[in-house]
């Protein structure tokens, strides 16, 4: 499925940040972000690749002293040998003129920068600090994303603002004057790099909020408003479940509308916890909303009283993560395999049907069935499978339906 069986797409400028193209009709790009000391050159560097080899098509990595600005190049020169090109972007606040100015190797190094208007001083020198940085992406042919932040908002704009709003006939809540604030921070910057001689396609604008509905109200006027090619997040969406929810809530709601060129999930990882979380989690609001694929999807049912065995439970986990073992060698032999759909279903109920409507699907016995799995491929009985070795069977019939089909 693409974008056009969903919506109308809104169509942006292209913007080339290194081999990845965002906006201009490509595909939603997603990308992550590290956690670690970007100092630690090592540590970041390994980082950046288990988020790539995630799936992560950019990563934003934080470039905040000259300790770390100094480890950029080295970072990416081990992602190279490794065989990986993935796009670094500097994350910049506060110090980022200083920083790229006096670090040219790291300036080289960075395939985008991201400018926080609300970061970058105040008065003349905030002026005189974006102006540096614009200088430096001209110097080195790069792209910048200017990253508005609702917690980190523009104070002189956003007083402004709600002078003038105080002062009118029907003045606005104030809820909708900071939206207004986010949205002319973002387009006023861009616009002044523009005059600063940036070409629109070296421009990416983002305008995050940390609640969904403040979001979805920013982004449709951002939308309307320009054709900047726009990041999605939902900055600071919390833990779990929550995160997920939320950023889904916000993300699905845009992108349906046609709004997004590039999104970063934004979840608070449990301590120790798997930073590529949040990959996953973007990879799998795309593709369930049709929007692109990245990897098999397994359908399963939820299970109720005609399934009080675990059995289709445990098979479900079982090829879901045979399914992920199996993606780097898929994707090097068997382009195209990620549309594969699977289905293990736990009774005869919907078991039958859905596994039709699958490319292999299985229907396992629920309570009181037949100990039997009947197997439907590409919509019809292909056979049966009994015993103690099911997942074993059912493992081996789609590695043989990948490499015929795919091959």
């Amino acid at each position: 499925m693409s974008y056009s069986a969903i919506g109308s797409r809104r169509m942006s400028v292209p913007v080339q940040v290194g081999a990845v193209t965002v906006g201009g009709g490509a595909p939603v790009v997603v990308q992550s972000m590290t956690n670690t000391d970007t100092a630690d050159a090592e540590g970041t560097a390994r980082q950046t690749a288990l988020l790539a080899r995630a799936g992560s098509e950019l990563v934003r990595i934080t470039v905040d002293r000259d300790e770390s600005a100094k480890a950029v190049p080295y970072i990416r020169e081990k992602l190279d040998r490794w065989g990986l090109s993935v796009p670094l972007v500097g994350d910049f606040h506060y110090n980022g003129h200083t920083l790229l100015n006096d670090n040219p190797a790291c300036a080289e190094a960075l395939a985008k920068y991201r400018i926080n208007p609300g970061n970058v001083g105040f008065k003349d020198k905030k002026d005189r600090n974006f102006a540096m940085m614009i200088e430096t992406a001209l110097r080195f042919d790069r792209p910048v994303r200017i990253g508005v932040n609702w917690g980190s908002l523009d104070q002189a704009l956003l007083t402004e603002l709600m002078d003038q709003n105080a002062k009118s006939a029907a003045p606005l809540d104030v809820r909708e004057v900071m939206h207004e604030a986010v949205v002319q921070s973002g387009l006023l910057s861009a616009a002044r790099a523009e005059e600063l001689g940036l070409g629109r396609d070296k421009i990416i604008i983002s305008a995050k909020c940390s609640e969904v509905q403040d979001l979805i109200a920013v982004y449709r006027l951002l939308a309307a408003r320009c054709d900047h090619a726009l990041h999605l997040g939902l900055t600071e969406a919390g833990m779990g479940s929550k995160g997920i929810v939320a950023s889904t809530a916000a993300l699905g709601v845009l992108l349906q509308e046609g709004i997004g060129d590039t999104i970063r999930i934004s979840l608070t990882p449990e301590p120790g916890g798997d930073r590529t979380r949040e990959v996953i989690v973007a990879q799998e609001i795309l593709q369930t909303m049709g929007l692109r694929a990245f990897a098999p999807m397994v359908i399963a049912c939820p299970g109720c009283g005609r399934t009080t065995s675990t059995v289709f439970q445990e098979l479900a986990q079982d090829i879901q993560s045979y399914v992920r073992g199996r993606l780097p060698d898929w994707r090097r032999d068997y382009p195209g395999f990620e549309t594969l759909q699977l289905a293990v279903m736990g009774c005869i109920v919907n078991g039958p049907g859905e596994s039709k409507h699958a490319d292999i699907g299985i229907s396992l016995p629920g309570t009181g069935e037949l100990p039997a799995a009947p197997v439907f491929i590409d919509g019809r009985k292909a056979m049966t499978l009994r015993g103690e070795n099911i997942s074993g069977q059912f493992k081996e019939i789609v590695e043989n339906y990948v490499k015929g089909r795919w091959s």
